[in-house]
């Protein structure tokens, strides 16, 4: 089954989450690399959205006329 890609506040959300359970002193070492590289997933999700939305509110902006 295909993971659905979370919303950006949803890969926050669980980012903090991941980060509170690495910081934990009950976590478990046996899940510390499954936690970091979930969170590795998720800042990369994170960055493409924030890239993509960059690049369209540039595009909005140099669409705009120069005399506003």
């Amino acid at each position: 089954m295909e993971q659905q890609t979370p919303t950006y506040a949803q890969a926050i959300a669980e980012l903090e989450g991941i980060l509170a359970k690495m910081q934990s002193p009950d976590c478990d070492i046996d899940n510390l690399a499954r936690y970091a590289a979930r969170a590795i997933e998720l800042l990369k999700q994170c960055r493409a959205k924030l890239t993509t939305c960059d690049e369209q509110l540039r595009k909005s902006l140099e669409a705009l006329p120069q005399t506003l």
